[in-house]
């Protein structure tokens, strides 16, 4: 059987010279990550995007700008993943909000706190993302096609 690439979305959400990221539990082991997921059927990227926001974190963000493309083969399960980034202005946080099962909390961190964890970052992705970010690679949404 041919596994095709998995279709997923994250957002990295600044705020005061710090990042929203969540403490996961995917497979027995406790990473960071940004806020992510794959995208469902009849959703568009921005939409799956603010989605796995909210699921993930209890943060309503606004998606602003489209960070880039990031393609990852995770060695621990075999799968290819096509991570579309975003960047996200954090809007209001619901309290009470009931996370995602696998996602034990969220935490915000600086850039050099966010590095001193590389070793315990879900993939690769996660601190490049933040890299291009810092570099100001970021695009207009307008690049996105939808329909």
């Amino acid at each position: 059987m041919t596994e095709y690439p998995h279709i997923t979305v994250a957002c990295v959400i600044p705020k005061a010279n710090k990042f929203l990221f969540v403490r996961e539990k995917p497979n027995g082991s406790i990473v960071y990550n940004q806020p992510a997921g794959h995208l469902e059927q009849n959703e568009t990227l921005i939409s799956a995007a603010e989605r796995e926001a909210l699921e993930e974190t209890g943060w309503n963000v606004e998606v602003t700008h489209f960070l880039g493309i990031y393609q990852y083969y995770s060695p621990h399960n075999g799968v290819s993943y096509v991570r579309h980034s975003f960047v996200a202005s954090p809007r209001f946080r619901k309290e009470d909000f009931i996370l995602d099962n696998d996602i034990i909390d969220t935490c915000w961190l600086s850039l050099h706190e966010a590095l001193a964890l590389s070793p315990e970052m879900r993939s690769p992705i996660v601190l490049k993302t933040l890299e291009d970010y810092t570099d100001g690679k970021h695009y207009p949404l307008e690049i996105i096609s939808q329909s």
